[in-house]
């Protein structure tokens, strides 16, 4: 039977249309809902201020002025504020975070952190408050400087600033300051404005009388050679520098200095020596290469400045570290009792280099002003060293032909070895005698012999052991120790036996061939003493002591330098201490250097004085180093 469609109750309409009582149920939530929304929608929403504070915090971080400027209530001055503590702290960045917002009625207050990144990874963190207000419902920033910093008054602004740290000193090995930070004068000349007023040349003439002037009662004013820098000045466009003039005489020759047409002088920092004749050109070669470790690790501050750049009060201070003095092995008490010493020679070029065996420290490099005329002679002049040179054959013949100071051998007044005659000074002969006398007198045929009766190289490899014909570099001084012949040729062995022939060396090689004796090792020179300078050596690696010498070879050796002061050649200075040392007198054609080099306590010595003669000069010039030095 086909069901009425028509028919509610049906079958067929089951499913498709709902009960009565459940369209009205639905009818009903439908009007609760809508009752819900007009009634949310007739509620107000809480009026704060977080948004505008949190946009303005925002603004001010990424710097974006403008923007931050117009949430304030005076965008004109808070524009001119932010852009001034941005630019004076120098910021790269700036973390404003909002932490809390209280708003009573038309008034917040806000809590917020800043942390300004600055230059050198340097952070400048604090806390902060400010006020927003409501007027006529819009919220705005009250602009107050304080907001960039609780300390910060009104018309100022933050800035970081350079904390310098001080100089540091440079001191000798004694401790004596050899240089100390300070002010120098630097005298220019304007070449257009001189030109102007009488030329050039004129106007350096005139510069040349006043320092000349000065000089004459003050040796700390420098002079000046009119012609060369008249000369230069010419060839320059512009400002020329004359020279510098110290700081504690800069100041009583600038009013009349400056009188002259075209003349300035600069104050300007640098490294001042107390004792300008102090080893001059060692120390300018120091002071250049020392100086970036004098500065020290800069500190820094943020502070606040008023309108007239004025420091009003400091916010965050990092204090500079200072660095420590830098030390040179130089010694101000034994640079000066070599300085005098050698002075006594005026008219010759004499020089002298002391060394501490122990450590390789120069403490001495003496030159009279003949030898400065010739330059860094002592350092690296070469000269045959004659007689000093037996140190290394001694040595040799101890170690390589069994020879010891007791030894009987023979030294005659002359012998022909090979063809070549050796003769010995005023053709003395002592016959047959111990060794430690053959050395004591400086007898030229025992050591030729000696030497002659090496194989070829062994002589060379024993003066490596003393440190001569090895290279260094050492920072602040150039130096060459010397050379010995590889022998190959018997002539040359004989000759290099006894100093002559093919042997050069310089007063500093000779000096760390004493310091070896008395060290037992050769040490490594140094000058200054600071972790990033080193002595290297040829292949530009890290200088090492030499090897240790043979016991008996050192025994044996000392024994007879001691002797030479003792009962030999250098008895003059027996009553300097117990000094070990060696005399020579170096032949060439237009006479003979004087030499004589040894050792006393930990100071290794080597005294030489060109053309000087015989060797007893030698001993004179070190022993009045020795009184200088005892205060005699």
């Amino acid at each position: 039977m086909i069901q009425n469609p028509g028919n509610p109750g049906s079958p067929a309409n089951a499913g498709t249309r709902p009960p009565r009582r459940t369209v009205a149920a639905t009818v009903l939530s439908l009007i609760l809902a809508a009752a819900t929304v007009a009634a949310t929608a007739c509620t107000p929403r809480p009026d704060v201020a977080d948004d505008i504070i949190g946009d303005f915090l925002a603004a001010v971080g990424a710097r974006d002025i403008d923007a931050a400027a117009d949430l304030t209530d005076d965008a004109t001055t808070a524009a001119a504020a932010l852009d001034e503590s941005w630019s004076a702290l120098q910021a790269e960045s700036l973390d404003a975070e909002l932490h809390d917002v209280r708003t009573d009625d038309n008034v917040a207050t806000a809590d917020y952190s800043m942390a300004w990144g600055l230059p050198g990874d340097r952070t400048f963190s604090y806390d902060g408050t400010l006020t927003a207000t409501r007027t006529d419902g819009d919220w705005t920033v009250r602009w107050r400087a304080s907001i960039l910093h609780p300390d910060l008054g009104a018309d100022q602004h933050l800035e970081l600033r350079r904390v310098e740290a001080q100089v540091a000193d440079i001191v000798g090995s004694d401790g004596a300051v050899l240089a100390t930070p300070g002010t120098t004068w630097r005298l220019l000349l304007d070449t257009a404005e001189a030109k102007k007023n009488g030329g050039v040349q004129g106007t350096v003439d005139r510069i040349a009388r006043l320092l000349d002037a000065a000089h004459a009662t003050d040796e700390a004013v420098p002079t000046i050679d009119p012609a060369r820098v008249s000369a230069a000045a010419l060839d320059t466009d512009g400002s020329y520098s004359v020279t510098m003039i110290p700081g504690e005489v800069g100041e009583q020759v600038q009013p009349d200095l400056e009188a002259i047409n075209g003349v300035r002088l600069n104050e300007e920092p640098a490294m001042v020596r107390p004792d300008p004749g102090f080893a001059p050109d060692i120390m300018s070669r120091v002071t250049q290469l020392v100086e970036p470790e004098l500065a020290g690790e800069p500190g820094w501050e943020v502070v606040a400045v008023n309108q007239n750049a004025s420091v009003v009060r400091t916010m965050e201070r990092t204090a500079a570290e200072p660095s420590p003095a830098v030390k040179v092995s130089l010694s101000r008490q034994v640079q000066e009792a070599a300085q005098k010493a050698v002075d006594t020679r005026p008219n010759d070029e004499a020089m002298m280099v002391v060394m501490r065996p122990s450590t390789g420290e120069v403490l001495a490099v003496a030159q009279t002003a003949e030898a400065d005329k010739q330059g860094d002679v002592a350092l690296s002049g070469q000269y045959p060293p004659g007689s000093t040179f037996k140190v290394i054959t001694a040595a040799a013949g101890v170690e390589k032909e069994n020879l010891t100071a007791d030894s009987t051998v023979a030294c005659p007044s002359t012998q022909d070895i090979g063809g070549r005659i050796v003769t010995n000074y005023n053709s003395f002969s002592l016959g047959n005698t111990p060794l430690r006398n053959a050395f004591a007198q400086s007898c030229n045929t025992t050591f030729a012999r000696i030497s002659t009766d090496m194989a070829p190289g062994e002589l060379k490899d024993e003066a490596r052991k003393f440190g001569l014909g090895r290279d260094y570099d050492i920072p602040g001084l150039t130096t060459m120790t010397g050379q010995v012949p590889e022998g190959e040729v018997m002539l040359d062995r004989t000759e290099a036996g006894y100093g002559q022939g093919l042997d050069l060396a310089s007063p500093f090689g000779m000096a760390l061939v004493a310091a070896t004796a008395a060290n037992g090792r050769t040490p490594v020179p140094n000058l200054i003493d600071t972790d990033d300078v080193h002595t290297r050596d040829a292949d530009g690696k890290d200088a090492v002591e030499g090897e240790p010498l043979a016991p008996h070879v050192l025994d044996n050796l000392r024994d007879m330098m001691r002797a030479v002061v003792t009962s030999g050649s250098g008895s003059a200075i027996s009553g300097a201490g117990e000094v070990y040392g060696k005399t020579g007198e170096a032949e060439i054609n237009e006479g003979s250097h004087a030499w004589f080099m040894g050792y006393r306590d930990d100071l290794a010595f080597a005294t030489m004085i060109v053309l000087g003669g015989g060797s007893e000069h030698a001993v004179a010039v070190t022993q009045q180093f020795f009184s200088n030095l005892d205060g005699e």
